[in-house]
């Protein structure tokens, strides 16, 4: 489909955060939810994948920063491995949904509402890992702001465990046929109507518009060593546990993967730096 060049900044934010609202409102309200059902959260359910749980580490006693945290529910696992824990979210709605949950769930848990692209100053310094899961970069126009806020956040030796849909996964529209139309990186916001939602694609939500931004492998990197972050780990997933946006088969072996001729493109790309200082060994 065509892209078109969205609007400023602030508009951009505004438009986003009416989409995040909405779907903090749902997701997790019906028995058919692909990602959030609620009732197995609160009876003790792990949201949590082995790629960020690895690359974290042994996270007890640990500050963690989780950074887009949605309501709430990957936080408050992160807590139940034994982190004290902060979510940072730019929806209110998500934010006051995190804390309920966490209410609920009997956890220890701190929510802030803010842009994770301009993090508050009172976190800064603050923490030993700062995470960000699964449809990140996606929605935030300044990669070096991002970059530069999380390694602020971090401690020196501090970790930032970054896992994402990979670039070369997201130009990819459909499978059969074979359709790609989204850039390969730029940065350039490219608007675009959003209906329903990847937790449950046949639940009539209103259409709204959306700014999303695409930014290649070598410009993500490139932002973390200009926060003055070192490289520790960039890995490139081929078969992974969850798919997201829900278009790749799922094999015998439980895993997903994306076709393309004889091989697989890569679905995730894994990344850990560290903040300059003593680093913890796990």
């Amino acid at each position: 489909m065509p892209y078109e060049t969205g609007p400023d900044r602030a508009e951009a934010i505004e438009l986003n955060r009416a989409l995040w609202d909405v779907r903090a409102r749902v997701h997790g309200s019906t028995p058919t939810d692909r990602f959030y059902d609620v009732a197995s959260f609160l009876a003790g359910r792990q949201t949590l994948h082995a790629l960020e749980r690895e690359l974290a580490g042994d996270v007890g006693g640990r500050d963690l920063l989780h950074l887009q945290c949605h309501f709430g529910m990957d936080t408050l696992n992160w807590a139940r491995l034994g982190a004290r824990v902060t979510g940072v979210d730019f929806s209110a709605v998500a934010v006051e949904r995190a804390r309920l949950l966490a209410a609920r769930a009997g956890l220890d848990a701190a929510f802030v509402e803010a842009d994770a692209q301009r993090l508050p100053d009172r976190l800064a310094g603050g923490f030993d890992l700062v995470v960000a899961t699964y449809g990140v970069l996606c929605w935030i126009a300044d990669v070096d702001a991002w970059m530069h806020g999380a390694a602020r956040a971090l401690r020196p030796g501090g970790s930032l465990v970054l896992v994402d849909l990979h670039p070369a996964y997201q130009t990819v529209a459909t499978l059969d046929p074979f359709v790609a139309d989204w850039p390969y990186g730029g940065g350039a916001p490219h608007r675009e109507t959003t209906t329903g939602t990847y937790a449950e694609p046949g639940l009539p939500l209103p259409a709204l518009d959306t700014l999303q931004y695409p930014h290649s492998l070598g410009e993500i990197v490139t932002a973390a060593a200009g926060a003055g972050l070192v490289l520790r780990h960039l890995g490139e997933h081929t078969a992974v546990e969850v798919d997201p946006r829900g278009l790749l088969p799922q094999g015998p072996d439980g895993l997903h993967r994306l076709p393309f001729g004889d091989s697989h493109l890569p679905v995730l790309y894994s990344l850990r730096a560290v903040a300059p200082g003593r680093e913890r060994s796990d």
